[in-house]
């Protein structure tokens, strides 16, 4: 899809968006994008025409799936049942090992324009007792999603946000109203490497995680765990206390990498991981691996 194209479909009021100026800002996420006319911000999704923010990819599904609740990772929400998975285009980071960078780096992709009314018919139509928001990141999408949340919750379908969590204390407290569980990726457990190599701000990303438990979100915790980023046996101590902090109940997921996108470290060693998991288990209740 070409952003030409892309301005064509002008849909919805966007939300967290001001004029600023000839510019907009964006306050969605910490990167508060001052958006020039014509173009959009790092998200690649939320623009400016003519001094006004738009939204012009609202609707647009790059991938529509059944899955089982398990893939994203939700081990304790719903077990057993499968979940509509729903994915968007673009992203707030640009994690160079990213594992969906076709979709999430990209947004002239394949795809389909979907109102809400036609995810939850789906829904329905295939009896998932769930819908994913997922893939790529949902919450720059967040107009879309809520209007889909809003829907799903009337008709009594749960509510899931794989999301990075990277996104405004404001927009996060919107959302997590209609959200009944999450995964969470917390990529690292350095504010340098989560601002320098991927764009992101850890700060932001811990609240996200207390802001779902105080708002009594099912939540869990994905790392994704990197070589020669984040796989140091202190700095996954210091992400397991820091998950420990707020509860000892939260599953936290620690997934295999493989090599992808732009980061071609050999891939996580299954040996590593489990032991990481065994010395995680000492601090919480719920630790599992992935992707082995």
């Amino acid at each position: 899809m070409t952003e030409a194209s892309a301005f064509s479909q002008i849909i919805r009021q966007p939300l967290f968006m001001t004029p600023a100026g000839e510019n907009v800002r964006c306050d969605l996420c910490p990167n508060v994008c001052e958006i020039k006319s014509g173009s959009f911000g790092i998200c690649g999704v939320r623009g400016n025409k003519g001094a006004k923010g738009i939204i012009p990819f609202y609707g647009f599904i790059s991938a529509l799936a059944i899955d089982p609740i398990e893939k994203k990772p939700l081990y304790h929400f719903m077990p057993g049942t499968k979940i509509l998975s729903l994915g968007f285009a673009g992203c707030n980071l640009h994690c160079p090992f990213c594992q969906n960078w076709h979709i999430s780096q990209n947004t002239d992709i394949p795809g389909r324009w979907m109102q809400p009314g036609e995810i939850i018919s789906a829904a329905l139509k295939h009896q998932t007792p769930s819908i994913a928001y997922t893939y790529s990141e949902p919450l720059v999408h967040i107009e879309f999603v809520l209007d889909c949340m809003a829907l799903a919750q009337k008709h009594g379908i749960a509510n899931v946000l794989v999301t990075n969590g990277c996104i405004n204390d404001t927009a996060a407290s919107v959302i997590l109203k209609l959200t009944d569980a999450a995964n969470v990726d917390l990529k690292c457990f350095s504010a340098e490497s989560y601002n320098k190599c991927l764009g992101g701000d850890l700060e932001t990303v811990q609240n996200f995680i207390k802001l779902c438990h105080n708002e009594k979100v099912h939540t869990e915790i994905t790392t994704l765990v990197v070589p020669d980023l984040n796989d140091t046996k202190e700095e996954l101590n210091a992400a397991a206390d820091f998950i420990a902090s707020i509860d000892r109940e939260i599953p936290w997921h620690l997934t295999a990498y493989h090599p992808d996108y732009r980061w071609n470290a050999p891939a996580t060693d299954p040996g590593f991981l489990k032991n990481a998991a065994k010395e995680a288990c000492r601090k919480l209740a719920n630790v599992h691996t992935g992707n082995i």
